[in-house]
């Protein structure tokens, strides 16, 4: 238990709760720091301010009805989750993915890669007082967000996806907006870089900050940029391919120090290099446009609205598959998919019913937070506020 201190010479050891609501947490949970005057000499860490029971919930939920509890997780990039979702129950399955579903998957997923690192590493610059870049960039999250709208209707909780593919094909406003986001992103974020990369005031704030070194990160379980900016080049993307990943040419960035600069510098090279995979499944995708995009699994894929609305058979399939009347069968399948913040994985039980026996989310946020204490001491308090900004910690993912 960290508690005030006194000593004989007049120094007086303070608490403060850094958290659950200050603003510089980016969430719901709380760190209680020991602090000598600025400098922080111990940290404790508390989760659960909204725990949501997920996983106990989805045991009495169906597998479609699931989806939308896995928009909940990092809400900064859902798609992602929801992509893993549907392919670990296709694996279940057995479910053969056709070629374009998993170029468009592709697509998806890193725009929503790109998303929340737009957001992890302008943020990282606001927490410094640097707040026009993060005004810049924001611009294109937002037709990162018109791009999602396109493809399903919806923004932020995207619900994205279906059992075998996608709800319908990408429409040709969506191409467009693709197209239009190819051509002006790039620019807009190399100017973000030039404005940070090489910057004194930056530079000094974040190089040597936040440090972890290679063998910590791994014993802690650290995976994604965290992980990579330690310089170990692990990406479930090359590591363990899905969604045809390894049909594309593109290289994983990696740090050598482990601090707040190198995580910075590692999402930045992320998203250029996303930007290089979607450029080669959008062009894969041209000539394409005649495809399946979805499998041939009429007991599990949601039939097309047009057919629900006029077709009684049609209706009743609608709903036999929402309400879980088709049960996937017996089966224990592990799943992870490279998501923004690291291995997302989801480890599923089924018993033959209609909703799993067991769901468990492997979240990475919650597994790298616990290092935050002793990334933190030794430093300042302004210091925390950055290097918990560079962990890139979200709130929904980490207390699930």
């Amino acid at each position: 238990m960290i508690k005030n201190q006194n000593f004989a010479d007049g120094r007086e050891l303070s608490v403060i709760n850094f958290g659950p609501t200050h603003p510089s947490t980016h969430g719901v949970f709380q760190n209680i720091l020991l602090l000598d005057g600025d400098i922080i000499l111990d940290a404790d860490t508390t989760v659960g301010y909204i725990h949501r029971a997920f996983e106990k919930i989805a045991e009495h939920r169906t597998f479609y009805q699931i989806n939308t509890l896995t928009d909940r997780l990092n809400y900064c990039s859902s798609p992602l989750n929801n992509m893993c979702w549907w392919m670990t129950v296709e694996k279940a399955l057995n479910v053969e993915v056709p070629k374009k579903a998993q170029y468009m998957r592709v697509i998806i997923m890193e725009l929503a890669r790109i998303a929340d690192h737009i957001i992890c590493n302008g943020i990282l610059g606001v927490d410094m007082g640097a707040y026009t870049g993060f005004l810049y960039v924001m611009e294109f999250r937002e037709l990162i967000y018109e791009i999602y709208e396109e493809v399903c209707g919806a923004r932020l909780t995207t619900n994205i996806g279906r059992i075998g593919g996608f709800e319908r094909d990408f429409s040709e406003a969506c191409y467009q907006k693709i197209e239009k986001f190819l051509e002006g992103f790039p620019k807009a974020w190399g100017e973000l870089e030039n404005l940070c990369v090489r910057n004194r005031i930056f530079m000094d704030r974040t190089i040597g900050v936040g440090v972890i070194d290679a063998e910590k990160a791994m014993n802690y379980g650290f995976t994604g940029p965290n992980l990579r900016a330690t310089g170990i080049d692990y990406d479930v993307r090359v590591a363990s391919p899905y969604s045809s990943y390894e049909d594309f040419d593109f290289d994983i960035p990696v740090g050598q120090s482990g601090d707040t600069y190198d995580r910075w510098c590692v999402r930045a090279g992320e998203v250029k290099e996303g930007v290089r995979i979607i450029r080669q499944a959008f062009d894969k995708l041209k000539g394409m446009k005649k495809d399946p995009y979805h499998a041939d699994v009429p007991e599990y894929y949601l039939p097309p609205k047009e057919e629900v609305y006029t077709q009684m058979e049609a209706l009743i399939n609608h709903f036999k598959i929402v309400m879980g009347e088709y049960p996937v069968p017996v089966s224990e399948v592990y799943h992870s998919v490279e998501a923004a913040n690291g291995e997302l994985g989801m480890y599923l039980i089924t018993d033959g019913s209609r909703a799993p026996y067991r769901l468990h989310f492997r979240r990475p946020c919650f597994i790298f937070y616990q290092a935050f204490p002793e990334l933190v001491k030794g430093s300042s308090i302004s210091d925390a506020v950055i290097t918990l900004s560079s962990l890139n910690v979200i709130a929904g993912e980490l207390d699930a």
